[in-house]
């Protein structure tokens, strides 16, 4: 279950991604197979090459890629590899 971000702030992460930008949302979660985790980013990017990449400098394998048909396309980010990740990106404002 997914809240805690207004529909602004989802817009302009899919208007990031359109650019073929890297775009990073992260909002509250609950999933009972990650007990603990209370947060989920997604990174994502209409540049499939330019996604993989990024996530092969932080170890993250392509399969993992969430495909999506409505080509909003992301990495789900959970956890201590969540915290990392956004920390070695500067984006502190992410970490709740």
């Amino acid at each position: 279950m997914a809240f805690g971000i207004t529909k602004q702030e989802l817009l302009d992460w899919k208007k990031k991604i359109d650019r073929g930008e890297l775009a990073f949302l992260t909002h509250y979660w609950l999933d009972d197979r990650f007990p603990g985790c209370k947060t989920v980013t997604k990174v994502g990017c209409n540049d499939l090459d330019r996604l993989k990449a990024w996530g092969k400098n932080y170890g993250l394998r392509p399969e993992w890629i969430h495909k999506r048909k409505d080509g909003y396309t992301h990495f789900d980010l959970i956890g201590e590899r969540q915290r990392q990740i956004l920390k070695q990106e500067g984006l502190f404002h992410h970490i709740w």
